[in-house]
């Protein structure tokens, strides 16, 4: 009767308000968005303008517990009701988490296939063109879903992992990029940086590097040939070694030699791009020098609103280094940079220096000796910040 016509008709009023149809979608995960965006053309741009109000990055924690026993695959869930549609996602979990905690030989194949299939499990809740770099490391650190301003933590040991996702933000570029050890080649192949969007690059800010199988012979060679051109004061290299890596989307139709060494990463470009990281060495091991640390960190002045924390310590620091304290180094990162979420691992190598590059940047040229990159025991904290969110 007329109230059925009445509801109808509020119902098409409510439905073609834009300011209405935004606040309702709003509400809504991404993948239900996109679904919403094919509605009308209204709806399409009230959905398109909630998207580029995502241009956060947002991150999940512990995405990649095991399933229920005897369910498939891992507890990768909470990735649906994800509330930004990410372009690219670093997700990096300790080697527990991946296998189980068995470690004999026969278990070691078991434990490659169960990885492989926790990385497909896990990529096919991402959407087809999202780039995927998949890390395992020895150790953590995480800060707990909800609100940047949470506690970060440093988990040692345990099951643990966190995945990034990075929508797509205006004015930057995100590439990953992967170069394996020929065994063949003795030379790097550096036209291979350009492909990488590594060279010629004139707004490239950061990159992110990751060693894996550094054990292997050859391997720090082989990080030296990546690392050195890439040293130059106007970009901020930072990372670390890692166990392995379970993903690389644009790299998984090649098989690759199981016991071959590399490097995989993140390069970020754009000109808003700020960034600073500082080392913190054997010698920091109480409280008062690694807030010291901080102290530099806090320096170079890069703005805190929209950015991000990365920690790659070695698995020799930690709550072992520090004798009496867990967690120093993050409370430490936390006091000083009370809004900035932290993320990172502990691994077996750490690759950084003290550098900052901002906009008006300046820094002291030390007659042109290259900075030392490549440590042991330390821990390299980094800051970057994506620009200003409109």
């Amino acid at each position: 009767g007329p109230a059925m016509e009445a509801a109808g008709s509020a119902g098409f009023v409510l439905g073609n308000l834009a300011e209405v149809v935004e606040r309702v979608l709003g509400f809504l995960p991404t993948k239900a968005l996109l679904r919403a965006a094919c509605v009308c053309r209204l709806w399409r741009e009230c959905a398109r303008r909630t998207l580029r109000a995502r241009q956060r990055i947002a991150w999940e924690r512990c995405l990649l517990g095991s399933a229920a026993p005897g369910a498939p695959g891992p507890r990768a869930v909470s990735l649906q009701k994800v509330h930004v549609l990410p372009q690219t996602v670093l997700y990096i979990a300790d080697a527990e988490t991946f296998s189980g905690h068995e470690e004999c030989h026969e278990q070691k194949k078991a434990r490659k296939r169960n990885s492989k299939e926790t990385a497909l499990a896990l990529e096919k809740l991402l959407p087809k063109r999202c780039q995927v770099l998949g890390l395992v490391t020895p150790g953590i650190v995480v800060t707990p879903m909800g609100s940047s301003s949470n506690q970060p933590q440093e988990i040692e040991e345990g099951e643990a992992g966190f995945a990034l996702l990075f929508p797509k933000i205006d004015g930057v570029k995100i590439h990953t990029f992967h170069f394996s050890k020929d065994v063949k080649n003795r030379v790097f192949d550096e036209s291979k940086f350009a492909e990488a969007g590594l060279k010629n690059n004139p707004d490239l800010r950061v990159v992110l590097l990751f060693g894996y199988n550094s054990w292997k012979s050859g391997a720090t060679r082989f990080l030296h040939q990546i690392v050195n051109p890439l040293n130059e004061k106007s970009i901020i290299l930072a990372g670390g070694q890692v166990e392995s890596f379970t993903s690389l989307t644009s790299e998984n139709t090649q098989a690759q030699p199981g016991d071959a060494c590399g490097v995989v990463g993140l390069a970020f470009s754009g000109p808003q791009i700020q960034s600073a990281t500082v080392l913190l060495d054997q010698d920091v091991a109480d409280e008062r020098t690694a807030e010291a640390a901080m102290q530099r960190l806090k320096a170079a002045n890069i703005p805190e609103h929209n950015s991000l924390g990365f920690m790659f310590a070695c698995v020799g620091r930690g709550y072992r280094h520090y004798k009496t304290k867990r967690n120093m180094e993050a409370d430490a990162f936390r006091k000083f940079f009370p809004n900035v979420p932290l993320f990172g691992f502990f691994g077996h190598g750490e690759i950084g220096c003290d550098r900052i590059v901002t906009g008006n940047f300046v820094l002291r040229e030390c007659n042109d000796i290259k900075d030392d990159l490549l440590h042991g025991y330390t821990t390299v904290m980094t800051l970057i910040h994506f620009g200003s969110t409109k």
